[in-house]
C-alpha cells in the first residue's frame, strides 16, 4: 500500500496551494497536485479553466507575462522553484515544454537539437554532440526520417515531424520534466498517433504532463488525471477512475458531454 508519506517522497514535483492571479484576476485557485516520473499526467477540462496556466507555473514560463503572480509552493525535487537566486534558465532545461504549435527554431534540423547542449555545456566535442542529437532524435522517433538530411531547414518538415524535433529538442537538454500543452491540437490523426506513442515510449524516463482538449487522448495516453473548471482542481486521481467513476458531479457532467 502506497502510503501519503510515500506519495509525497516520490514525487518529482509537488504544488501546493498555488494560485495564479492576471492582475486582480484570479485565474487558478489554491491548486494542489503532486507529479510523478512513472506516471504521465493529463490537465482535462474546458477551454479557459486554467490547465495551461496551472502547467506554465510548472517551468515559470508565466513570468513572461508582466501581470502574472504566482502564490503558493511548487517544487522540484524539493527545491522551491519560485525562490529568489532560482536560475530560471536552468530550470527550463530541467523542465522542458513543448508547445501547442510546433515552433522548431529556423536552423537546421541538427542545429534545432544541438543549440541546448551547447549552450548547456553537455557535451566537449563534436563527436558528443553528435552522439546526443542521434540519440534525442532516436528517442523521439525521427532520426530514421531525417538522419540523410540533417542539414536540411527544421521548418522544412511535416506537422508531425515538426513537433517531434521540438520534443527531441526538450529532449536533448536531459530534462527531469516535459509538460506538453495540446501537442496535437494542430496535427493530423495519423501525426497524432505517433506523438502518443511516443509519450508511451518516454513514460518512466521523464515525468510527462500533457494538457489536452482531447478526453479520448487523456484516456489513451495517461495513466494519471486532473479535471480542472473555473481555474479550480475539481478531480485527481486515476485515468480509469476518472472516466469510469468519478467522485465528483462536475467532473462526470464534464465526460459525459453535459459541457465543455
Amino acid at each position: 500500500m502506497v502510503t501519503e508519506q510515500t506519495a509525497q517522497t516520490d514525487a518529482k514535483m509537488r504544488a501546493r496551494d498555488v494560485s495564479v492571479f492576471y492582475g486582480d484576476k484570479k485565474a487558478i485557485d489554491a491548486v494542489s497536485i503532486d507529479i510523478h516520473t512513472e506516471y504521465v499526467t493529463a490537465f482535462i477540462g474546458p477551454s479557459g479553466c486554467g490547465k495551461s496556466t496551472f502547467l506554465r507555473t510548472l517551468n515559470r514560463m508565466n513570468d513572461t507575462i508582466s501581470s502574472a503572480r504566482v502564490e503558493g509552493l511548487i517544487e522540484l525535487e524539493d527545491e522551491d522553484i519560485y525562490r529568489s537566486g532560482m536560475d530560471v534558465v536552468q530550470l527550463r532545461a530541467r523542465v522542458g515544454m513543448v508547445f501547442q504549435k510546433p515552433n522548431p527554431f529556423p536552423k537546421s534540423i541538427y542545429e534545432n537539437i544541438a543549440y541546448g547542449p551547447r549552450i548547456h555545456g553537455l557535451a566537449e566535442g563534436k563527436a558528443e554532440l553528435d552522439a546526443i542529437v542521434e540519440k534525442s532524435l532516436r528517442r523521439a522517433g525521427l532520426w530514421e526520417e531525417v538522419k540523410d538530411r540533417l542539414s536540411d531547414s527544421g521548418t522544412a518538415l511535416s506537422g508531425g515531424q515538426q513537433q517531434r524535433l521540438c520534443i527531441a529538442r526538450a529532449i536533448a537538454v536531459d530534462p527531469e520534466v516535459i509538460l506538453m500543452d495540446e501537442p496535437c491540437s494542430a496535427l493530423d490523426p495519423i501525426a497524432t498517433a505517433k506523438i502518443e506513442e511516443l509519450i508511451d515510449e518516454l513514460r518512466g524516463r521523464y515525468a510527462i504532463v500533457i494538457v489536452t482538449h482531447s478526453m479520448q487522448q487523456a484516456a489513451r495516453v495517461s495513466q494519471r488525471t486532473a479535471f480542472f473548471h473555473l481555474g479550480k482542481m475539481v478531480e485527481y486521481g486515476d485515468t480509469s477512475d476518472i472516466f469510469t467513476n468519478p467522485r465528483e458531479e462536475r467532473t462526470k457532467d464534464y465526460i459525459t458531454g453535459r459541457y465543455g
